[in-house]
């Protein structure tokens, strides 16, 4: 649901624009479980950020905070250069949806799309044309007198879209709105709302456990763990650059397999030496992170510069568009691989018990701390 009022974070709803927000050293306890563990995270103007972590890791309560629904224990939220901390959410001038979408079962679509007009009392004479446009932004015009239960759950998400975004806020949050759809609508929808947020040039804060999602949508996004921020960053960044062990085995699909210093850009694993296009970390216990999509099969003529692991193949799981390969690596361990499943890709995989050998560039062999027990 959508909301504002008198706060002087409202604005003409046709006029576009987005605005800053900048959460200082947030926490949030309750009793003697702390949620949220002194966050501070700038986000600017019109930028897309992603808020992702497993389940308790207080990006629900970093949204409600930024919302208004939940007042922070300490620290403070700042809209611009207006101190928001305890404004209630009817007064931050936000659009916002939420999981289960909240819309009005006895209301039509216009009319649940024209609530957020109805409580900042717009003018009612222009409330069919700000309906109408948010509804063609959504690519739902004609639907205006359907009722909610004739809807599919991909047209309900968009209604709640319509909803949060009809008087154009400078600020959405979304509250994971893409997880109770099937996976083929999820992906769609994930590049709809790309699209909705390049039209509406608002700023938007959006929490999901799903990594993908985050990294197909976003401009940067925030990995909680814990109630603390782990990395803020690109999803380019976060993937190829992870700063720990934690998000490098959150990001991607990685198998993280402990390694030995052997130089200033080089480790050991077992038999094989293998570089690194950076510098590694500080301390003696490392690992490697080997991400699945990263490795390649060894042909008969393989590039050189990349870096080999030898060992058995020890499993093929067909996934549809790709296979996952396991390799028993010479004096190490268990790893794994993808290789396309189309008919050159499954041509150059060995059967189950023979040797294989993959390959990794320099560019992507990932390198980061151990964390202490």
């Amino acid at each position: 649901m959508a909301a504002g009022s008198d706060t002087g974070l409202t604005r003409d709803p046709l006029s576009g624009g987005s605005i800053g927000v900048s959460i200082r050293n947030a926490t949030r306890r309750y009793g003697a479980f702390t949620a949220l563990d002194d966050v501070s995270l700038d986000v600017a103007p019109g930028e897309f950020l992603s808020l992702l972590g497993p389940s308790g890791s207080g990006k629900t309560t970093l949204l409600g905070i930024l919302g208004g629904f939940t007042v922070p224990s300490s620290g403070s939220v700042h809209f611009g250069e207006t101190d928001v901390t305890f404004v209630p959410p009817h007064k931050r001038g936000i659009g916002v949806v939420f999981q289960n979408y909240a819309l009005f079962p006895h209301l039509s679509v216009a009319e649940n799309v024209a609530f957020p007009l109805r409580a900042r009392r717009e003018p009612k004479a222009t409330w069919g044309r700000r309906v109408a446009e948010a509804l063609a932004m959504v690519e739902l015009t004609g639907y205006e007198d359907r009722a909610i239960s004739q809807l599919s759950g991909g047209q309900r998400q968009r209604v709640a879209l319509a909803r949060a975004i009809v008087f154009r806020p400078r600020l959405i949050l979304m509250d994971e709105p893409l997880s109770a759809l099937d996976k083929q609508l999820r992906e769609s929808m994930q590049i709809e709302l790309r699209r909705l947020h390049r039209q509406l040039e608002a700023t938007i804060i959006y929490v999901t456990h799903d990594q993908r999602e985050a990294l197909t949508m976003s401009d940067r996004i925030a990995i909680l763990r814990g109630g603390r921020l782990a990395q803020v960053d690109t999803p380019e960044r976060l993937h190829d650059r992870p700063a720990s062990a934690f998000v490098a085995s959150f990001i991607g699909e990685s198998t993280l397999v402990p390694v030995t210093r052997s130089g200033f850009d080089s480790v050991a694993l077992g038999p094989a030496t293998l570089s690194s296009a950076r510098p590694l970390p500080e301390g003696a216990a490392l690992l490697l992170a080997l991400q699945t999509e990263k490795l390649l099969v060894a042909g008969d003529t393989a590039p050189e510069g990349y870096n080999r692991l030898t060992g058995r193949v020890t499993d093929i799981v067909y996934q549809g568009e790709s296979l996952k390969v396991f390799l028993a690596l010479d004096g190490g361990p268990e790893i794994s691989l993808r290789q396309p499943a189309h008919h050159a890709g499954r041509s150059a995989i060995p059967p189950v018990g023979a040797p294989l050998t993959a390959l990794i560039h320099p560019q992507d062999t990932i390198i980061v701390p151990a964390e202490p027990a």
